[in-house]
């Protein structure tokens, strides 16, 4: 008899962001599949006698193919085990939930998804930032900065990324942002429109940086990607003094 999957999301990696539904599934599995940004003490929610895999992907430093961690969910659930896939912030935005999903039901194995607290919102969270506002930002958009090479998408819909009335989560962008900066000014975004890099949110070195779009572009193109996780917000964001 198979067990189950349950896609646990993680949130940013504070433990007391976990939904009392996550921490149940942590609390009873058998088996837990955990990316990189995942880990941590999140990890430490799960049972003592759980078995712990990591299988994270990080741009640039070597990563689990997701083909074998697609056998792994199979092979475990196969087995009859109650596995929990812990995924960072909520599992289904930008964490290729729908290939593993797939797998599932090629092999007839039941799952369920256990959303969590977005990284997004828990970045404007810490930042003291509405992400919506009534009068400037009636639109919030979410966006990855990297394709499957770890390049800038060759086919972003830069008309919308640029509407100064949106406020814009960038995913996975501190190696793009610089050449997606000059895409969106040369679409008509302001370079004086607000940023912020929001880095290793719910984490003791997390960092925030409120800047420009033009002023993080300069930055990142200076100093290069951190080596921690960090989102990336812009548009008409409320004064944080």
């Amino acid at each position: 008899m198979n067990g189950i999957v349950s896609f646990v999301s993680s949130g940013p990696g504070d433990p007391e962001l976990l939904t009392l539904r996550a921490v149940k599934r942590l609390q009873t599995a058998d088996v837990v599949l955990f990316d990189d940004l995942a880990s941590g003490p999140v990890l430490d929610c799960a049972g003592p006698d759980a078995l712990r895999i990591a299988v994270g992907k990080r741009a640039g430093r070597p990563s689990a193919k997701q083909e074998h961690v697609n056998a792994l969910l199979v092979e475990h659930a196969q087995a009859g085990r109650q596995v929990v896939r812990l995924k960072s912030g909520d599992s289904g935005v930008f964490g290729r939930l729908e290939e593993e999903i797939a797998a599932l039901r090629a092999h007839g194995i039941p799952f369920e998804i256990v959303p969590g607290v977005p990284s997004a919102m828990a970045a404007a969270a810490v930042a003291g930032l509405p992400l919506t506002r009534r009068l400037t930002a009636r639109r919030l958009q979410f966006v990855t900065g990297a394709d499957v090479t770890g390049g800038l998408p060759a086919d972003q819909n830069w008309a919308a990324l640029a509407d100064p009335h949106a406020t814009t989560v960038v995913f996975m962008g501190q190696r793009t942002f610089p050449a997606m900066a000059e895409q969106l000014i040369g679409h008509g975004l302001p370079a004086a429109t607000p940023a912020l890099l929001a880095e290793a949110v719910g984490h003791p070195h997390q960092r925030l940086v409120r800047t420009t779009v033009a002023g993080l572009a300069a930055l990142l193109q200076a100093e290069g990607p951190s080596a921690h996780p960090a989102l990336i917000l812009y548009g008409p964001l409320a004064d944080s003094n």
